[in-house]
Parts: structure tokens; C-alpha cells; sequence
């Protein structure tokens, strides 16, 4: 299950928007917005995406998105 806050907090630490995440995602920001909020499940592909775009450590990356 993907940790929502620590997600949510990158995203804006970063200085982006869901919206913008998703456009890097090649995704519909509403598809990505089910999918930080739980209701849909990311796939390896795309959480790897967001693990380079954002740069996280490993274990950032495990806290995200295997919590």
C-alpha cells in the first residue's frame, strides 16, 4: 500500500504538482490521483519512474511504496 503523505510530501517538496507527476508519467492526472490515494495500485514501471524523477534513496522508496 502506498504511503500517501510521504508521497504527497514529495511531490511538493519537490515543488510540483500531482498534475505535473503525472504528465511525466505519460498518465491522466486523475489515474495518478486514485493511485497516490490508494485506490489503484502503481505498477514497477511507474514506481521506478518516480523513483529516479525524484531521485529517492532506497529506503525512502520502500517507505513510499511498500509501508
Amino acid at each position: 500500500m502506498t504511503n500517501t503523505p510521504m508521497l504527497k510530501g514529495v511531490i511538493v517538496s519537490h515543488g510540483e504538482t500531482q498534475t505535473q507527476l503525472a504528465e511525466i508519467l505519460n498518465m491522466n492526472p486523475t489515474t495518478l490521483n486514485q493511485k497516490v490515494n490508494g485506490r489503484a495500485r502503481f505498477y514497477d514501471d511507474e514506481m521506478l519512474a518516480i523513483k529516479n524523477h525524484y531521485n529517492l534513496t532506497a529506503e525512502d522508496f520502500c517507505n513510499i511504496f511498500f509501508a
